[in-house]
Order: C-alpha cells, then sequence, then structure tokens
C-alpha cells in the first residue's frame, strides 16, 4: 500500500496542500487521497511514469496514482460531499474524493490503467469513461455492460489510454439523480511526445448546473432545464478562480459541458482557436479564429489562444441568465412603468417593500435581504464597482513577467492613463432626442380606460 507520506513525497508536494486529507484504503487498495477544499490547486508534475506536461484544473486538483508493476492505479470513492459554490453558500452533493466534481485523473497515451472505485453512496452507481477506447465490459454503463457497484462494495476498471485528448468520467446508473447531485470529474490522456500539443498554460473545467433553492442546500434532482446556479466546476461567481496567464504565454482552456443545455463560451480580448475536440485534436489546417465557440452537452472542446494583451478579460457563457445566480424567472418586465402610486398604497401595509425594474434590472450595490445560504442574482465587484455577474463567469489575467509556474491571483489590473474609456464632458445641448414610436401618447391608454386582455392559447391545437 502507498502511503499519505509516499504520495507527498513523490506525487509532487507542491500540488498537494494542507487540505488534503488521508484516508488509507484497505491493504491491497491505493491510497484514496481525498481534497477538502475549494482552491484551485497547482499543477502535478508526474512523479513516476512517462512524462508530461499537466493541467491546472480550476477549482479543483488532480488525483495522484500509484505504480504498481507497471500499471497506474487510482482510488476514486464516490461518497455525499459537501461543496462551496462560492463563499456564503455551500451545497450537499454527490461526488468523489471529498469534492465536486471529483479529482482530474491525468495519463499519458498508452498508459495501463486501473481505477478502483468504492462506493460510499446510499444506492448504487458505476463509472463511465467518457470517449475512451476501452474493453466493452470497462465501459462502465449499469444492466448492459457491468451490474451496479452496491454500496460498500469496490469495483475495478482497467484498460489503456489509447488515443491523447480530453475527457470526462460520470455515472452511467440513475444517470438523472447522480449527476444533478454532481457526479462528475475530468480526465486528461497526454500525448506520449510531451513536445507534441504543448501549450505553457493549460487548463481545464467542467460546466455543471443546479437548481438549489434559496436558503436550502439539496438540489432537485427532477430539474430539466430551469437551473438556478450555472457553475464551472460546481463553483459560481465570485467563486470561480481567474486563469493567471505570463503576456506571450500560449494558453489552452479544455471545457466539458454535463448540463442539460448548451453553453457559447465567450473570451474577451483575444481571439482563439477550437483545437480539440469529442473526438481529439484537430489538424491545423482545419482550424479558423473565434472568440466564442458553443460547447453542446455532453461535448468536450480544447481552445487555445497567445495571450498578448495585457488586462483582466472577460470569460463566461453568453447566455445572460448564465451568468446570473438563483433568480425568480416569472418576474414580469416592469420597465417604463410608474409605480410610484402602487408603491404607496403597499408601503401602507409593508413598510419596506421596494419597487424595482421600473429602469431596467441593474441592482448597482443594492443590498438585499436573503435567506441563509443563498448567493446574491448579481454579485462580485472590481475595480470600477459592481460586476453584475454570478454563474458562470471568471476572468483571464494576463501579466507581464510572470513566473512558468505561478498561477497567484495578481490582483485587479492597473490600467495606463489614457486607456480606460471615460464619461463625454460634451454637454447635454447637442444630445440627440431619444427616438419614439410616431404617435406614443396618443395610443397610450389613459388613467382608469380599459384595456383589451388578449389570452393566448395554451397549445398549437385546433389551428
Amino acid at each position: 500500500m502507498v502511503s499519505r507520506r509516499n504520495f507527498m513525497s513523490g506525487a509532487g508536494a507542491v500540488a498537494i496542500g494542507a487540505s488534503l486529507v488521508s484516508r488509507a484504503g484497505a491493504a491491497t487498495l491505493p491510497e484514496a487521497v481525498t481534497m477538502a477544499g475549494a482552491a484551485t490547486q497547482p499543477p502535478l508534475s508526474p512523479p513516476n511514469g512517462r512524462p508530461y506536461n499537466p493541467v491546472v484544473t480550476l477549482n479543483g486538483w488532480t488525483l495522484p496514482w500509484r505504480m504498481k508493476n507497471g500499471v497506474k492505479e487510482f482510488h476514486l470513492v464516490a461518497e455525499p460531499v459537501v461543496r462551496e459554490i462560492a463563499p456564503g453558500m455551500k451545497a450537499n452533493l454527490w461526488g468523489y474524493n471529498g469534492q465536486s466534481p471529483g479529482p482530474t485523473i491525468e495519463v499519458v497515451e498508452g498508459d495501463r490503467v486501473r481505477i478502483f472505485v468504492t462506493n460510499k453512496l446510499p444506492e448504487h452507481t458505476s463509472v463511465h469513461w467518457h470517449g475512451q477506447r476501452l474493453p466493452n465490459g470497462m465501459d462502465g454503463v449499469t444492466g448492459l455492460t457491468q451490474p451496479g457497484i452496491r454500496p460498500g462494495k469496490t469495483f475495478v476498471y482497467e484498460f489503456i489510454a489509447k488515443r491523447p485528448g480530453t475527457f470526462m468520467y460520470h455515472p452511467h446508473a440513475d444517470e438523472m439523480t447522480q449527476m444533478a447531485m454532481g457526479m462528475m470529474g475530468f480526465w486528461i490522456t497526454h500525448p506520449k511526445d510531451p513536445s507534441q500539443h504543448r501549450a505553457d498554460r493549460d487548463f481545464c473545467f467542467l460546466l455543471n448546473a443546479y437548481d438549489i433553492d434559496p436558503g436550502s442546500y439539496t438540489p432537485k434532482t427532477s430539474t430539466m432545464l430551469d437551473f438556478n446556479l450555472w457553475t464551472f466546476n460546481s463553483r459560481a461567481f465570485p467563486g470561480i478562480d481567474p486563469m493567471v496567464c505570463r503576456q506571450g504565454d500560449r494558453v489552452r482552456i479544455r471545457v466539458g459541458n454535463l448540463t442539460m443545455t448548451n453553453h457559447p463560451i465567450h473570451l474577451h480580448g483575444h481571439e482563439f482557436v477550437v483545437t480539440g475536440t469529442d473526438g481529439g485534436w484537430t489538424p491545423p489546417a482545419s482550424r479558423w479564429p473565434e472568440v466564442t465557440t458553443d460547447i453542446a452537452v455532453g461535448q468536450m472542446r480544447a481552445i487555445e489562444f497567445d495571450a498578448t494583451d495585457l488586462g483582466d478579460w472577460a470569460f463566461h457563457c453568453h447566455k445572460s441568465h448564465h451568468t446570473m445566480n438563483a433568480m425568480g424567472h416569472e418576474v414580469p418586465t416592469m420597465i417604463g412603468v410608474d409605480q410610484r402610486d402602487v408603491l404607496e398604497k403597499i408601503n401602507k401595509l409593508v413598510p419596506d417593500y421596494m419597487a424595482m425594474g421600473e429602469t431596467g434590472g441593474a441592482m448597482g450595490e443594492m443590498e438585499m435581504p436573503l435567506p441563509d445560504n443563498t448567493l446574491p442574482m448579481m454579485t462580485g465587484s472590481g475595480p470600477f464597482g459592481g460586476i453584475e455577474m454570478g454563474g458562470m463567469f471568471t476572468t483571464v489575467k494576463v501579466r507581464k513577467g510572470l513566473a512558468g509556474n505561478d498561477y497567484k491571483d495578481p490582483g485587479w489590473y492597473r490600467h495606463s492613463a489614457g486607456t480606460v474609456a471615460y464619461e463625454w464632458q460634451g454637454g447635454d445641448a447637442s444630445m440627440p432626442a431619444a427616438t419614439r414610436a410616431p404617435d406614443a401618447e396618443g395610443v397610450a391608454a389613459r388613467p382608469g380606460e380599459k384595456v383589451l386582455k388578449v389570452i393566448k392559447p395554451g397549445s398549437h391545437d385546433n389551428h
């Protein structure tokens, strides 16, 4: 058995911080190392086996292994975990080795891999190695290729990592419940030749989503699409760490989508090319520049760009409600509605009631009481005030002169004089009038006037 001390000295003490908790397994099993914190861990340099250039898992970590007779052995433990979604909110999830998502597994093309999976969940499970070419009986589909792993039991998966690329793992047992509870992880197979597909910084994370009522802790597992927490690696902004890059670095970001919908992922300030898909690396001749790439359900993408321009560049899903935290979706639009009369009446019953939405949805610095364990809908502050984002949002921070292994948050970017957008001081005299409908006042309803209420049909039957 490999002890925790062996892992710490041999698998890279840099990557394994004080938040790791040892949990020795049975004598014949590799140690099941766990992670207690949600901070991004430094890359795990390979202590043995074939060399490779390790990835950095955003708000995550890489699982150490042991070598036994030339086989790379890992130990995953499926179990209930508590994940901090962002400061101020935690969730009861299911995951692996202390966290959701589980740790990233990194191997090299041609490695023989043996993964022990111990089930500490209250129901059976399995692990599907999404995208791998492997023997059919190792594919992890309960009922089709194997029986479920009963609670308290350990199964062994063994196969050769045949092709380099970006992969995922997740259960194929009671899938809707177990994935809605956060069971998933990333898998990277590096090429045999470390110089092939080399990047200076190589980040990875999963897109995932949860439906957790304000004030509660456990996701609703029957939600189909109307999630209220959209996350990178089960973290919502401002709980998502920045991706720190040195100016001039070649940067790769690998993303896997295990939500129920697609996500157009958008990078500011730089164009990128898609260099990897579910099927592997894309030939250079087939690549073209983009600033947004759509990642469908079950897909993986690797994008690459040269970090040429200094600054704090936004990186986010371009579906607006995916960059918000818990919010009501049935709220009527109140833009332009004068609520003063209504507000006066309601305040007689509810003195603290606030009318909102007349001028739009921005709430600026407004602080509203929230239930415990609830994130604000818009949150996160930058050097110029509220960023008014949540969910699937973070930044790519490009700086001069960083060390190659320096991933610490450098703080907010300090702009040079004359490079920040500024207020026009030309005065109102030459401001053009706002455009209005030709007879807006003439067609508007008068006070007390009855307005025809149109009832739309609920279906397309008989149309």
